[in-house]
């Protein structure tokens, strides 16, 4: 199969994706491919539900840079392997291609960290962004009653969806301590645009159903969740529900990184430098997949990315914009890292593996990863151990799991494709 060589491809259409190819396609005489398993551009963030209308910078983006004769974007297309040879494996709607590249550019964002607790496989419990893309998507919620939990500021935000759409949001379960919270709050004086946001988020909610310092340690319900245990210092609580959403942050995509062998670091996101740059001299990265920053990071980070890609130094005046937001980023880190009580592990007999029906007591008598997957099956279902294994990860101290091809679920002749695309061994 031949492959169509591309100058800068990018792997990701989110914000760093969409900024990243904005600078890259107005470089002249650069062919530029921006790849998403999205059927549209725009990420989770701008997932555009029915009737939603896209964000100013989208649009301005599908006005303007989109057309650009010299930007392919290849969207609701699958990254399945990485042959070799600065060549991609693709599935695109359900047909393989081939192609290559000069310079990459991996933006790949980040996945929800779900962590499990006695009932999280009842019909009703759902992560914390999953719930919010379902909402935006179009999934009805009104006139039930919901409960967000987990950490992070996204929790306010998916709350705020739901209640906009009609939900009664019975309570916001934020595993950090108030204290951290408050500071936290006070620090958005730094970037007064999240400040403002903050709080117009607290009113509309009622600051009453905001609970800190405490976690979902049950769910319970005949054939779908209808209570849910709130533990605190102060005891257990029951609150009724129709629906739990509940989320421990996110983590970096680093999938595609790790099989092209960029250095990630302790957390699994990739290692760059100033330029943006991997270990790997003509493999930039940016965004979520570099360590959890927020859309303003992005953004950022995925024009100084494509700025490095085509040899333009990076200005000071973006540099200084990218540095004002990680530093927003750290804040963030400081004030939502995971504390005891949402490490802690769960009873026994709670599944870790949803996919494989594994527990979490069959997965502790095992040594490390690998001997659990062979002797039980955790992380060998549909999602590839991405949920499973980061808990895993989390409770057992183990070492994340190499990358394996194919990266998602593809058909029979994409694999085909990808052993005729794989480069000779022979000599």
């Amino acid at each position: 199969m031949k492959a169509a060589h591309f100058d800068i491809a990018i792997i990701g259409a989110g914000p760093a994706g969409l900024a990243a190819a904005r600078v890259a396609a107005a470089g002249a005489g650069v062919r530029v491919a921006l790849i998403d398993d999205n059927p549209r551009p725009g990420g989770q963030i701008w997932r555009q539900g029915p009737d939603a209308a896209p964000s100013p910078f989208l649009r301005d983006w599908l006005t303007t840079t989109a057309p650009r004769a010299n930007l392919e974007h290849m969207g609701a297309t699958k990254v399945a392997a990485a042959p070799g040879d600065k060549r991609l494996l693709l599935e695109r709607d359900g047909a393989p291609a081939v192609i290559g590249y000069t310079k990459l550019i991996l933006v790949t964002g980040a996945r929800e960290r779900l962590l499990p607790f006695e009932g999280w496989t009842l019909p009703g419990v759902t992560g914390a962004g999953g719930l919010q893309a379902l909402v935006k998507g179009g999934s009805p919620v009104r006139g039930e009653r919901i409960v967000v939990a987990g950490s992070g500021p996204l929790l306010l935000a998916v709350a705020d969806t739901a209640r906009r759409h009609g939900a009664e949001v019975r309570a916001v379960i934020e595993q950090a301590p108030m204290a951290r919270v408050a500071g936290f709050v006070a620090s958005l004086a730094a970037t007064p645009g999240k400040l403002a946001q903050a709080i117009s988020l607290g009113r509309a909610l009622g600051v009453s159903r905001y609970r800190a310092g405490s976690v979902v340690v049950k769910a319970e319900g005949r054939g779908r969740v209808e209570a849910v245990t709130i533990r605190s210092r102060n005891g257990e609580e029951i609150v009724e529900t129709d629906r739990i959403a509940c989320g421990y942050g996110l983590v970096p995509n680093a999938t595609l990184a790790l099989a092209l062998g960029c250095a990630v670091d302790e957390r699994g996101a990739i290692r760059i430098d100033d330029n943006q740059r991997t270990s790997l001299a003509d493999v930039f990265a940016a965004g979520e997949c570099t360590g959890i920053g927020g859309m303003e990071l992005s953004r950022a980070e995925g024009t100084c990315a494509a700025h490095a890609a085509l040899g333009v130094p990076i200005d000071a005046r973006l540099a200084r914009e990218r540095n004002r937001w990680r530093a927003f980023a750290a804040r963030v880190d400081r004030a939502f890292s995971l504390g005891a009580d949402a490490r802690a592990m769960p009873p026994a007999d709670t599944l870790i593996c949803r996919c494989e029906d594994v527990r979490i007591g069959d997965v502790a008598a095992h040594g490390n990863w690998r001997e659990a997957k062979l002797q039980t099956r955790c992380g060998m279902g549909a999602c590839q151990g991405r949920v499973c294994g980061e808990a895993a990860a989390l409770y057992f101290g183990w070492p994340r799991a190499a990358a394996r091809e194919p990266f998602t679920p593809v058909r029979i002749d994409t694999l085909i494709a990808g052993c005729e695309a794989a480069p000779s061994k022979e000599g």
